[in-house]
């Protein structure tokens, strides 16, 4: 007989605040995307906490009094973890920690977190413990009650190493260690890179979450891992694909986030590089999701970190059967926003200067439009190959023409 699997949640509160470049509206989305975050990782947010500030306070970057509210609840409540929006300075997380008397997180520690839930292969593995290590060297001060320097006094003199010297030591030739590691796993996957030949390389860009690993499966044929969570994905898949008979190479990349931590741009910067090397990018977007055009913006920003944004790009806006949108009230009108538009309302906004060939609306799980997606990726990729390689032209007909001689 089976056993019913029973999931330990831990409880959390989040917390977040309302500043001069963030406004109410704003904060709730990114709460709600760190609720999602915290889901992710094994948590259950059981209450949100936001204060209005011009800037973060420097010593517990909420004040005095809305941290004891927290204080308050958490004893009450029985709350083992304290998240909140923004990264922490070390001094911040000390003084926080020392207040609240309870694991205090920040959105970079929660997101490393669930990148070491998710790393499967050696390769991520050793990337994400570098972007710990590096995000742990500078808060290693207060972690412990017993870095106390050694005594003075007959016999205690001379030369000596305190104890967070010593873990500072560990660290940061754990770091070197890695950064070797990576040195040498780089290597390999450049010459696996290099031995694909001169096929036209396709890559699935995107924010986490927007459905390209489904995508990747309904296209290659693939196995790859989906789950409706943020980061499922994070070890890049590369297939190589057939669309009639035109060979290239898709590869599925880890989602981005907002506020990614920059430890680990640094450290996937290898993972990126099926990114920078490829030759077309599939821009994948959730246009579901009621804040899409700020994951559109957060990915390009991404895309140009990594000098990427000048690649041809094709916009597939994705899960089309799960879009929603508001309908206007006859008795109390109000304004139209884009919450309101429907489908047909955005084709016509700031989507069609994108241009006809370069934005495609499908779903990828119903495979809806995929006719269309298949021909525009087909025509693209073919537009790569013969400008690669002109005596090739008669090999690859026009979509149409090739879809008349099946």
């Amino acid at each position: 007989m089976l056993e019913k699997e029973s999931h330990n949640f831990e409880k959390t509160v989040i917390v977040g605040i309302v500043t001069q470049l963030q406004n109410e509206d704003k904060l709730n989305e990114y709460l709600d995307e760190l609720e999602f975050l915290t889901f992710t990782a094994g948590g259950e947010v059981i209450k949100r906490f936001s204060q209005k500030m011009d800037k973060p306070n420097p010593k517990t970057f909420v004040g005095t009094g809305k941290l004891e509210e927290i204080n308050v609840y958490i004893k009450e409540n029985e709350v083992s973890t304290v998240i909140f929006d923004d990264e922490l300075s070390p001094a911040q997380q000390k003084n926080i920690t020392r207040e609240l008397d309870c694991k205090v997180l920040d959105r970079t520690n929660l997101i490393l977190d669930i990148f070491a839930q998710r790393a499967e292969t050696s390769y991520a593995r050793t990337q994400v413990e570098l972007a710990q290590c590096q995000y742990l060297l500078p808060r290693l001060t207060g972690m412990w009650t017993h870095l106390e320097r050694q005594r003075g006094g007959i016999g205690m003199r001379g030369p000596g190493e305190t104890e967070i010297e010593t873990d500072r030591r560990i660290v940061r030739d754990r770091i070197a260690l890695l950064k070797d590691k990576i040195k040498t796993i780089d290597k390999q996957m450049a010459v696996q890179r290099s031995n694909r030949g001169a096929m036209v390389r396709v890559a699935l860009v995107g924010y986490t979450n927007v459905g390209k690993s489904t995508l990747m499966n309904a296209v290659g044929k693939s196995d790859v891992f989906v789950e409706n969570k943020l980061f499922a994905t994070l070890d890049t898949t590369v297939r190589k694909v057939v669309i009639k008979n035109l060979p290239f190479l898709l590869s599925d990349t880890v989602g981005f986030i907002r506020k990614l931590p920059t430890q680990l741009v640094e450290s996937f910067k290898s993972t990126l590089d099926e990114v920078r090397e490829a030759d077309l990018l599939l821009h994948v977007v959730d246009i579901s999701h009621p804040d899409f055009e700020d994951h559109i913006e957060s990915v390009n920003q991404i895309l140009k970190d990594i000098k990427s944004d000048d690649k041809p790009t094709i916009m597939v806006f994705n899960k089309i059967d799960a879009y929603k949108h508001l309908h206007l009230s006859e008795e109390f009108p109000e304004e139209k926003t884009t919450k309101h538009y429907t489908l047909d309302e955005w084709k016509n906004t700031w989507m069609s200067k994108v241009g006809e060939n370069k934005t495609l609306f499908i779903s990828a799980t119903n495979k809806q439009n995929f006719e269309e997606f298949r021909e525009k990726v087909y025509e693209a990729v073919r537009e790569i190959h013969i400008t690669r390689f002109p005596y090739n032209k008669f090999l690859y007909p026009d979509y149409k023409d090739a879809v008349d001689n099946e």
